[in-house]
């Protein structure tokens, strides 16, 4: 299973702005989106099963058009109904072998993790990718793990020998790739740097396939 560089975490202040954001990173070339409705601003009742499956099909109908692969953040169920490409699941969602079990084989299935352990003890459970974070913080609110930045990367990657892509995550620009790469992160996952500006996911693209080493980096120019 290839799991691309570049994933798009969508953002919006309302699920229509979530799947216009979805729409614009599909038509300016992103590989793949992960709709991510937690971040919409909190609504007490939360969102309904119901409500979200609508707004994943919307989702899924616009991805289906660009061949783009999305992934359903969250909730395993609404990714097989839907035979989405695949779901991601935070510290307080279901655990990635309960998933694996009700999911479609080629489906994939993320997770995220904040040390070495948490990287070991997902590794255990089967998953396809790890989202590594955060990289540098992005929001001044409670329970936010500590930020790990380059070193805290490396620390983990020199001694994490695994043939899973790790993705950096949290605050990433297209300054950090080069350096993040060299350490052996395998991709990004980013939101507002990109939904900022989605002509960003070129550079994005184009940085993320080049090789950190000189002599290809030069036949890359």
């Amino acid at each position: 299973m290839v799991i691309p560089k570049l994933h798009y975490i969508s953002q919006g202040s309302s699920p229509e702005e979530h799947l216009e954001n979805i729409q614009k990173a599909c038509s300016y070339g992103a590989e793949l989106v992960q709709l991510n409705l937690k971040s919409l601003p909190k609504d007490p009742a939360g969102i309904s099963e119901k409500k979200y499956l609508k707004i994943a099909e919307a989702a899924r109908e616009t991805t289906l058009h660009f061949q783009t692969r999305l992934i359903i953040n969250g909730d395993y169920k609404i990714a097989k109904t839907l035979k989405a490409d695949g779901v991601y699941l935070g510290p307080t969602d279901s655990c990635p072998t309960e998933a694996r079990t009700h999911l479609y084989t080629w489906q994939s299935i993320g997770g995220t993790a904040n040390t070495l352990q948490e990287c070991e003890t997902l590794l255990d459970k089967e998953i396809d990718y790890i989202f590594l974070g955060p990289f540098r913080e992005t929001a001044k609110e409670a329970n936010i793990p500590p930020v790990l930045g380059l070193e805290g990367y490396k620390a983990i990657t020199d001694v994490l020998k695994t043939p899973i892509p790790i993705i950096g995550v949290g605050g990433i620009t297209t300054e950090d790739v080069t350096a993040l790469l060299d350490i052996g992160i395998a991709g990004v996952a980013v939101s507002t740097e990109i939904t900022r500006d989605f002509n960003k996911i070129r550079l994005f693209n184009q940085l993320l396939n080049a090789s950190s080493t000189a002599e290809q980096r030069h036949t890359f120019e």
